[in-house]
């Protein structure tokens, strides 16, 4: 994956390699204590705990709303999980849970301390390495708000690794959707997405080289703002704000997943091998290689590839569906695999997110973000398969 990114970069010339080392190193350092090293991984396994314990208490208010139908998976219902009342809640939690985090300045601690740490050991600016950070927690329009100041500022690089590093990585108030769509271990969401922040900067660098000095060059100068009153706003704030992401999430799914269905509906005419024709087998015929570079075994890639390839196509919930479905079908090495690389918002329609709400925040930078879109995309994908290659040499 690194030696792709060094390949379609533009200028090779430019390209500094202190980020690069510093990146891979800090990647598969991660990696390793968080897979295994004994400490590490009880760490992990802690951490996995306690955050499924928050996201089992999103029930609590699905349930008083929506009765029955908000119980969890397995409760008193006997209904398995209906998506509406059970997954969509849990979104709508996590992001007010989030909001009183940043408001009562803890989520800013956690979020300096690892842009210092970049800063520090790759190099990076300011700027960018406080985006880095930032985009472990939040969305990919949310987290450039934390250097806002600075956009107009910011080199082309700069702009391209907040970019990238906002494609790659996913929302914390999107991971337990997650978790229920594709019945994956959080220990892997988890570990993904401290993986993925290092390396998405070291794709974004071998991509588009550094070339001018960076304002925010060695110092973080940004302070994440606090814009709630108090901790009851905080909340509801937060609230207001998932409610919006749910409902864009359950939309996105009700599209592309009859939209898939109606495009096979289609090729199920085209008889290949046998069996007719799909958008699952095509992707995964063309995934299949990159697959198999991550260590799946090649029993498993065409499936593995076709999860890559919704992901992309489409975007990450409905591969972490289609995960849980041939989920039987593939070992838990290859199921490890395919979950870190799906983690991530890495799909076609987030270069339109990246133009609107990113090119929103700063209209004067639209047309580079226009321009850098799909090469961000690849980027980003790189990023997301390159962790999944680590994690294929260490599970």
């Amino acid at each position: 994956m690194i030696a792709i990114a060094y390949a379609i970069g533009r200028d090779r010339r430019a390209i500094a390699w202190r980020p690069v080392v510093w990146g891979i190193a800090l990647q598969w350092l991660a990696g390793v204590v968080l897979l295994r090293v004994p400490l590490g991984r009880r760490l992990l396994e802690g951490a996995a705990a306690g955050v499924q314990t928050v996201l089992d208490q999103s029930y609590a208010g699905s349930a008083f709303v929506f009765g029955q139908l908000g119980v969890q998976r397995g409760g008193d219902s006997g209904l398995g999980v209906v998506f509406a009342f059970q997954v969509l809640p849990t979104i709508v939690f996590v992001a007010s849970l989030f909001a009183v985090l940043y408001h009562l300045g803890v989520m800013q601690i956690i979020v300096r301390t690892l842009a210092w740490v970049m800063m520090r050991t790759m190099g990076a600016s300011g700027a960018e390495s406080l985006v880095v950070a930032a985009s472990m927690f939040m969305g990919q329009t949310e987290a450039p708000l934390t250097v806002k100041p600075f956009l107009e500022r910011l080199t082309e690089s700069e702009l391209f690794t907040i970019m990238v590093a906002g494609m790659a990585s996913v929302s914390g108030a999107i991971l337990g959707a997650y978790v229920t769509i594709g019945n994956v271990a959080i220990e892997h969401l988890l570990t993904a997405v401290a993986m993925t922040a290092p390396i998405s900067l070291v794709m974004a660098k071998l991509v588009v080289p550094e070339r001018e000095q960076p304002v925010t060059a060695g110092t973080i100068a940004v302070e994440i703002p606090r814009t709630d009153a108090n901790l009851l706003d905080a909340a509801a704030t937060g609230a207001s704000d998932g409610l919006k992401l749910a409902a864009n999430v359950g939309a996105m799914l009700i599209a592309f997943i009859a939209l898939v269905a109606l495009l096979d509906a289609a090729l199920g005419w085209i008889d290949v091998g046998g069996a007719p024709l799909s958008m699952a087998r095509l992707v995964g015929w063309i995934f299949m290689p990159i697959a198999l570079l991550m260590g799946t075994p090649p029993g498993e890639a065409v499936a593995v590839g076709s999860v890559l390839g919704t992901r992309t196509v489409l975007n990450e919930l409905v591969a972490f569906g289609q995960l849980h479905q041939v989920a039987g079908a593939l070992s838990p090495r290859a199921h490890a695999i395919a979950t870190f690389a799906i983690c991530g918002f890495a799909n076609v329609s987030s270069i339109g997110i990246l133009i609107g709400g990113l090119g929103g925040l700063v209209p004067s930078r639209k047309h580079d973000i226009a321009r850098l879109g799909v090469r961000c995309l690849v980027a980003a994908t790189l990023a997301n398969f390159a962790s999944a290659c680590v994690a294929g040499a260490l599970i």
